[in-house]
């Protein structure tokens, strides 16, 4: 009998960005920014791809949790610092950093196993589009849920263009997409954004129960029925992502992008009445 293979990387890696812990059947993955609301930088990302695969290659993990740290952010999405030091207004950087995010959300849904959200905080942005990677989600009942793209320069078309549609209807994703307004943990549960809302002293012990729940049934079938169950996301996303990718890229450097961010960082909100008037205009 040939020895397992048991785990796709070493057990002893250390990560600086995530904590990924494994208790019996379960992985559980952390996303360890508290003081940054949880944000993704190309390290976080990295790491959160790592330890989805190793999770994957584990076979005494039957279900992976995904959270953030703290109270205040499941996650708030791309880290507006880093992207500012190094990708916007550098399209060829952002294409190569698109690629990685793109990459976490292939491992994400190819796992072979389900996977929960555990939202412990805001979920926003990049941070919505995880979620929606994951089978099934647990809200805290202060949890709020936001698409912000349009209101500050980007377009959320990594996840939540392809899979809100599916999730909550076609009318409703493009009033969450369009208008940009906070969701609450009642009304994501109304659309079938998440599946339970529970007070955030009883999150852990929601998870715990569902995860039990999934490890009590058979393996191979599950396997099967999450690829089947991706069929219309698999077909959504890589109809759109490439060229997602690349208008992003070059998107980058509009008018659009550095009003978004500049006004983001005076807290203020942005002047889409200057956009306007001078769009279009060379």
């Amino acid at each position: 009998m040939k020895p397992k293979f048991k785990s796709y990387i070493k057990s002893r890696k250390k990560f600086s960005h995530i904590i990924y812990k494994k208790n019996g059947y379960k992985a559980s993955i952390t996303i360890n920014r508290e003081k940054k609301l949880n944000c993704l930088d190309l390290t976080t990302i990295t790491e959160l791809t790592t330890a989805f695969k190793d999770a994957s290659w584990d076979d005494d993990i039957s279900v992976i949790i995904l959270t953030g740290a703290g109270k205040r952010a499941f996650s708030t999405g791309a880290d507006l610092d880093e992207q500012q030091e190094y990708f916007l207004g550098n399209p060829a950087d952002y294409y190569k950093w698109m690629y990685e995010f793109i990459q976490l959300h292939e491992v994400m849904r190819n796992v072979g196993k389900p996977t929960i959200a555990r939202l412990n905080g805001m979920t926003v942005g990049g941070g919505n589009e995880l979620n929606m990677s994951c089978d099934l989600a647990i809200a805290a009942d202060h949890v709020i849920i936001r698409q912000v793209g349009a209101a500050r320069g980007s377009v959320a078309a990594a996840g939540a263009t392809q899979f809100l549609p599916l999730l909550v209807g076609d009318r409703r994703a493009r009033e969450i997409l369009f208008l940009c307004e906070e969701i609450s943990a009642e009304k994501a549960l109304e659309w079938g954004l998440v599946n339970q809302v529970v007070p955030y002293d009883r999150l852990d012990e929601a998870v715990e129960i569902m995860a039990e729940k999934l490890h009590h049934k058979l393996p191979e079938c599950l396997r099967y029925a999450k690829q089947h169950l991706n069929f219309w996301r698999d077909l959504s996303w890589h109809t759109t992502i490439g060229h997602a990718r690349d208008w992003l890229a070059i998107h980058n450097l509009s008018a659009e992008v550095k009003e978004g961010i500049s006004s983001f960082n005076r807290k203020k909100r942005p002047d889409y009445e200057k956009i306007r008037k001078n769009y279009g205009k060379k």
